[in-house]
């Protein structure tokens, strides 16, 4: 099965700015989904020249994988007969910078909070982080080292 998906980025230079200098443009951009109804307002990081009120591609790469986790690891928690009450996770990237300007994420920390009914399945409900992370689009995407340091609370 194929799936494909559809973005457009719009940009452009503001009054008075050139991209002669690159210390001297703007990086805000508009990023317009498919079939969606509201424009993303996207800029850099604020230490590479970003508004730092926006969101940034580094942002949106570690929400894209804490949010793919989450959904995986419901579907497996169903699978399993585990209920979830609730879920929070305090995601973490690490971006290394190198002196020629490249750079690339190095690791990401998925730190998620689950709450479950069953006191029984805990144990189960820690594991099967490992097996939504095997199921994951974006995890199964990237380069590099994702690591889950998950809490499970029973109510």
């Amino acid at each position: 099965m194929h799936h494909t998906f559809k973005a457009n980025v719009n940009w452009s230079i503001n009054q008075g700015e050139s991209t002669l200098n690159p210390r001297t443009f703007s990086r805000n951009h508009e990023v317009l989904i498919a079939n969606k109804t509201s424009a993303l307002q996207v800029s850099a990081a604020k230490p590479f020249r970003g508004d730092a009120s926006l969101y940034n591609p580094e942002d949106l790469l570690l929400s894209a994988l804490a949010s793919c986790h989450m959904m995986s690891y419901l579907y497996v928690c169903a699978q399993n007969n585990i209920e979830v009450l609730r879920y929070t996770d305090h995601a973490e990237g690490d971006l290394e910078v190198q002196a020629s300007g490249s750079g690339s994420f190095k690791t990401v920390r998925l730190q998620p909070i689950v709450t479950i009914k069953d006191a029984s399945k805990k144990a189960l409900a820690l594991n099967l982080h490992q097996q939504a992370n095997a199921l994951c689009f974006i995890a199964n995407s990237c380069n590099f080292p994702i690591s889950h340091e998950a809490t499970i609370l029973v109510e």
